[in-house]
């Protein structure tokens, strides 16, 4: 809840930001306790201009406006609060789960503001998680402050390379609440997807339930993300597993051959056609077909697509025979095929047919914690890469580098991640890669269009519904997956007034759990 400040009139840098716990030694400054002086966070506000001052609290309401109204009597910064629910002051995974929502939210900008830990307000708890963030995912200046000494800059003099993982605590206890639900354990087949967060665990639990039934499967997810691993771990999982797994990338295939690779031809077909040629479909009968890049097909290979799919039968292009084929379909896309529809390029009917079972593969950015495993396991494919090289000295990261590895966005997701551990082992002539030879190696590439929201130009083409279809989908799809699929605290997430308001959301802007 942001509060109109009032106060002195010295200039403030636009962009500065203020972050801290509430603490009580702040509410008995306000409350008059001579002890407690001005308070930690009134004594920062003094000694240097803020455009802001962002307070988290998990105090009552009334004390917590109490507090503002006498802090806004001291400062002209912006006052803003984020509430907070915490079981105990001391527990480190909801403090770090609302430390980094709020580091997350306030760092978005582009931009990013500069932004000032206060480490003194607040638990012990709370001041260790903070400096945990500052030194590793989100970089930020480091205060504290007391009576005697006043505010003074944090120098913490060491690296850090961690990533805090709030979610190892509950892992037991998690793992003994699916037991008992009944669900399936683990299997082998999905070893290779290498996960500890939270999402990408509900996720292989989908995936394992779908791989069971024969019914078709689309997976949605940006490139890089691993969309033709998780389908061979579906197929490998499934009762079809010793039959054919076939990939096509339905993009890269010309547009005048398309039916020819998906449905086959006969010799004399076309130029060129040489003889009989079975297509995909036919090698994958009995076994699983991968349509990767399924929004790229041209709408009449669509619809001769959706009559296979439908009768599981097929005609080679020059034939008039019908052969009949069983292949289970797994189709994925990088595209929102529901705008694609809107729009007329997908066909609606064959979106039904595919999206039987829909598995939403989770970008890098909001697998919490699985960065770090990443960095291990694909480094040590790249050493193992490297022992057929001669000469090839075999690499580890310094605290430094695997920093800049854990704060970059990653927009290429896992594929970009592999091939910068490539480059920088090449670049590094030690066996220790420095954070000099990560820089060297990392693409610092303009910010998407898809990304930068705000300041886009107002030119022909521009849409505002679709901007906001774009945002709208982005955060329902992110509230779901926080949320496991608990659809009423989703709409807690998003604040939403109730399920059903959540629900009119997705149907609107063609969100599928």
């Amino acid at each position: 809840m942001p509060v109109k400040p009032t106060g002195n009139n010295h200039p403030v840098a636009a962009s500065s930001i203020l972050l801290a716990w509430l603490g009580q030694t702040d509410l008995n400054a306000a409350g008059g306790d001579p002890k407690a002086g001005l308070g930690p966070i009134a004594q920062a506000a003094g000694f240097r201009d803020f455009a802001r001052i962002v307070l988290l609290s998990d105090y009552p309401e009334d004390r917590t406006q109490g507090y503002l109204d006498w802090l806004g009597a001291r400062t002209r910064a912006e006052l803003v609060v984020r509430p907070v629910r915490l079981s105990s002051p001391m527990h480190f995974g909801e403090i770090y789960q609302a430390a980094r929502r709020a580091l997350s939210e306030l760092t978005a900008p582009t931009p990013a503001p500069a932004v000032t830990i206060h480490l003194s307000p607040g638990t012990p708890a709370m001041a260790a998680v903070w400096i945990i963030l500052a030194k590793t995912r989100f970089p930020a200046e480091l205060i504290q402050s007391s009576a005697a000494h006043g505010v003074q800059v944090a120098t913490v003099p060491f690296d850090l390379a961690a990533e805090f993982l709030p979610d190892v605590l509950h892992q037991a206890d998690r793992r003994l609440g699916e037991l008992s639900a009944g669900k399936p354990p683990a299997r082998a087949e999905f070893g290779e997807i290498i996960h500890r967060s939270a999402v990408m665990h509900r996720l292989l639990q989908r995936a394992h339930q779908v791989a069971l039934r024969s019914v078709p499967v689309l997976i949605e997810g940006e490139s890089g993300t691993g969309k033709e691993l998780l389908a061979r771990a579906i197929h490998a999982a499934s009762p079809r597993r010793d039959r054919p797994f076939v990939a096509v990338n339905c993009g890269a295939i010309p547009a005048e051959l398309v039916e020819s690779e998906l449905f086959g031809h006969v010799k004399g077909a076309f130029t060129g056609a040489a003889r009989d040629r079975q297509g995909v479909f036919e090698a994958a009968d009995g076994g699983t077909l991968f349509l990767d890049e399924v929004g790229e097909l041209p709408l009449l290979a669509q619809v001769k697509l959706l009559r296979v799919v439908q009768e599981q039968t097929l005609t080679r292009v020059g034939a008039t025979q019908a052969i009949r084929v069983n292949a289970r379909i797994i189709a994925a896309t990088n595209r929102q095929l529901v705008m694609e529809i809107r729009e007329g390029r997908f066909r609606e009917d064959l979106f039904y047919r595919l999206a039987v079972a829909v598995l939403k593969l989770p970008p890098l950015r909001e697998r919490e914690g699985d960065l770090s495993l990443l960095i291990d396991r694909l480094l040590a494919q790249v050493n193992r890469d490297g022992d057929e090289d001669p000469g090839y000295q075999h690499k580890d990261l310094s605290p430094g580098a695997r920093n800049l590895l854990l704060t970059h966005p990653w927009p290429g997701n896992v594929r970009e991640l592999l091939n910068t551990l490539h480059r920088a082992a090449l670049w590094s002539e030690a066996a220790t890669i420095t954070e000099a030879d990560m820089r060297e190696a990392l693409f610092q590439l303009p910010a998407s269009e898809e990304g930068a929201v705000l300041n886009r130009p107002l030119t022909p083409g521009f849409n505002l519904q679709d901007l906001l279809g774009q945002v709208a989908r982005h955060y329902l799809e992110r509230a779901l997956d926080e949320a496991q699929g608990n659809r009423t605290r989703a709409a807690e997430l998003l604040s939403l007034h109730s399920y059903q308001t959540l629900k009119n959301w997705m149907d609107k802007y063609g969100v599928v759990e």
